[in-house]
């Protein structure tokens, strides 16, 4: 499974390519990483047309399975979420138009998944996506190793989606089955009931 992992962001968007396992193993290989950056004094419209530029070009030439994007969260900043929300909004525009499933993961996650602990710093995180994926030299700055992290979290969590999503569908299955019996039986016992009065008459 290859991932495209995205950090996104306005001023600086992480971009990060990662190979899977198969068979949902633990190894990931590194394949790419890069950040997108855009002038922060250019129209709105125009940095969102660069940051999908670029994002359109990743998915063309490396051709994942799947794309990963940070969940945008709270801040104290609004403008900050407001850009981190509208370059995930374009990110996943483009993987749609793709044809390609979008994963969220919350910041949490993703930490928790390559260091073992939610709260972990971001050199933490880069120091483990350095030493997972065999790297020379750690990515920087911190917006591409959040990338390759987002990427690697993805690999080793969906198998995991995976069967949660699967044991959903059998649950729902069983319970529409189980409303099905129960509406049989109620539909059974009312011509009982009804029966010997249609008779009476």
């Amino acid at each position: 499974m290859r991932v495209l992992g995205v950090d996104p962001g306005l001023t600086r968007c992480g971009l990060g390519v990662v190979d899977g396992a198969p068979r949902g193993g633990r190894d990931v290989s590194y394949v790419a990483v890069d950040v997108v950056r855009t002038t922060a004094d250019a129209p709105l419209a125009t940095r969102l047309y660069e940051l999908g530029a670029v994002v359109e070009r990743w998915i063309g030439t490396f051709e994942p399975d799947v794309v990963a994007v940070e969940r945008v969260f709270s801040q104290h900043n609004v403008r900050t979420v407001m850009g981190t929300a509208q370059a995930s909004g374009v990110v996943a525009l483009l993987a749609a138009r793709a044809g390609l499933p979008v994963a969220f993961h919350t910041p949490s996650e993703v930490k928790a998944a390559v260091t073992g602990e939610g709260r972990a710093g971001k050199q933490q995180v880069t120091a483990m996506v350095t030493r997972l994926l065999g790297m020379s030299e750690a990515p920087r700055p911190a917006d591409a190793a959040d990338a390759l992290a987002l990427a690697i979290c993805h690999c080793w969590r969906a198998p995991m989606l995976d069967r949660m999503a699967q044991a959903r569908e059998r649950s729902a299955e069983l319970a529409r089955r189980h409303r099905s019996r129960l509406a049989a039986a109620a539909q059974q016992a009312s011509g009982r009931r009804g029966g010997p009065a249609e008779v009476q008459r």
